[in-house]
């Protein structure tokens, strides 16, 4: 049965409520060189029995906006949770590692039991051997997936779950051979690594990789590559002179078929049924747009995203309608985002619902007659929170309930809803090395060297048997264009 956490929107009840009352916040003095006080919220006073939580985000420099909107939205879940004998400890990071690690230092001689945050990566790696050396676990917001550890968790939305999720769906839904247009980037690699496990675990295939430069708009070359363009036109071009010839001799059937293919620009199989793009904005519509001048688009090719689709408003952009992508659930988003709004003036990011989340998760654990706060964390039926159901698991990783979304003229719908509640331990959902076998079959890359990208993706690279290649045999190639022929209505006289 899942776990909720104690808050009192799960029940709706707290929109009919009097409004609580506000948290009562004191500064303290603090020795920490790069923040001189530290703010401690509680609801009505500290007990013997107080549970302290040391917040740490960047207050200040280059991410104070992100760091300030998480602390406000901590004390949204403050106030929800009305929990006397739980106490938040702020401390600044100052953005950068150095100030997270005195924060950390600072949180832990003040009595933290357990710390909420930070934010960046640089920061988690920063702070991590001295919450464990000192046995204080860290929940952070962190996206990347290689700086967790026992102990050291995240609730940041990382990769590998989106890019899971949405090959799952994908290939429930018949898609059977996938390929990544990438940023080379740690985004690239991570969904890279990813997908190749994912494809393993659901039984399909990820046949071709694009790296492009993160700086580019211009995907021209990489997808003129990926969709072996050149093989694929010089095969219409032989097919449109011979129809031609015949059609110079008066065939009719031949110059119907030349009227069909004149819109072509290639013919063939392009190896992929699916391709991920984790890009957004101006960037994700010149690559979809490009794919559609090469005579790659749904429904020949569903095009597959990660969350940072959502809210990129691209219902009007006809090469993108129909395309899939993972996004948190909805399921009290709106409550959180009204609230904060109303309190602070301004929509929160979908980003502070995180921050909300580990309060509401803090005060859960703050009620465990228990010393293993680890154990509490790490509950494999989960927690229920304002972006739908979560767990933490041993390693650091996380598992969210992601619904998958659909574009749409009218507007982003969902086309799968997330779960409501776990119904396995979780070891089900974590994605396993790949196993390299005879009859494995490496993707082909493009844009970036074959054994750089191979070391990147599998730790290796692998043996002449299981490098790609383009086709199985001419055979199956044959088969193709002819069914491409017959989806176009086109009979070869």
């Amino acid at each position: 049965m899942l776990k909720k956490i104690s808050i009192c929107l799960l029940c709706l009840g707290i929109i009919g409520c009097s409004t609580p009352r506000g948290p009562e916040i004191s500064d303290q003095g603090g020795s920490n060189a790069f923040n001189t006080d530290i703010s401690e919220i509680n609801i009505s006073g500290t007990s013997s029995r107080s549970f302290r939580v040391g917040v740490l985000l960047p207050l200040t420099g280059k991410a104070s906006k992100h760091g300030q909107g998480l602390r406000n939205a901590t004390m949204v879940a403050l106030e929800d949770v009305r929990n006397p004998n739980l106490v938040l400890q702020y401390y600044d990071t100052q953005s950068t590692p150095s100030g997270a690690r005195i924060a950390a230092e600072n949180a832990i001689r003040q009595n933290s039991d357990l710390i909420i945050g930070p934010l960046m990566s640089t920061e988690v790696q920063a702070i991590s051997n001295e919450t464990i050396y000192q046995g204080v676990p860290v929940i952070a917001f962190s996206t990347a997936q290689e700086v967790l550890q026992p102990t050291v968790y995240t609730l940041g939305l990382l990769i590998e779950e989106q890019v899971n999720r949405i090959m799952t769906y994908a290939a429930q839904k018949g898609r059977k051979r996938f390929a990544l247009l990438l940023p080379d980037n740690s985004t690239g690699s991570a969904v890279a690594k990813a997908a190749v496990k994912s494809a393993q675990k659901n039984g399909v295939e990820v046949t071709v990789i694009g790296f492009y430069a993160p700086s580019t708009s211009d995907f021209s070359g990489i997808i003129k590559e990926m969709t072996d363009y050149q093989t694929r036109h010089a095969r219409l071009s032989s097919l449109r002179n011979m129809l031609q010839r015949k059609a110079d001799n008066g065939d009719g059937t031949s110059k119907k078929a030349l009227e069909r293919l004149s819109t072509k620009e290639g013919l063939g199989d392009i190896g992929f049924d699916a391709i991920i793009i984790p890009e957004s904005g101006a960037k994700l519509t010149a690559a979809i747009s490009m794919f559609a001048y090469y005579d790659v688009a749904y429904p020949q090719v569903q095009f597959l995203g990660t969350s940072v689709w959502e809210g990129s408003r691209l219902n009007n952009e006809s090469s993108i309608v129909h395309s899939w992508y993972p996004a948190l659930s909805r399921m009290h988003s709106s409550y959180f985002a009204n609230k904060y709004a109303g309190i602070f003036g301004e929509k929160p990011s979908s980003l502070y619902s995180f921050a909300y989340d580990a309060v509401a998760l803090a005060n859960e654990i703050s009620k465990q007659d228990t010393d293993n706060i680890n154990k509490v964390i790490t509950n494999p039926d989960g927690y229920a929170g304002i972006s739908g159901v979560f767990r933490l698991f041993e390693d650091g990783s996380n598992q969210h309930s992601l619904d998958i979304l659909e574009i749409r003229p009218e507007g982003d719908a969902v086309i799968n809803s997330a779960p409501r509640k776990f119904t396995n331990s979780g070891e089900e959902e974590l994605l396993s090395a790949v196993n390299i076998d005879s009859s494995y079959r490496a993707p082909l890359i493009y844009g970036k060297d074959n054994a750089t990208a191979q070391i990147l993706i599998y730790g290796e690279v692998l043996p002449i048997e299981n490098q790609g290649i383009r086709f199985r045999d001419p055979e199956s190639e044959r088969q193709a264009v002819n069914k491409e022929l017959r989806q176009m209505g086109i009979v070869i006289p």
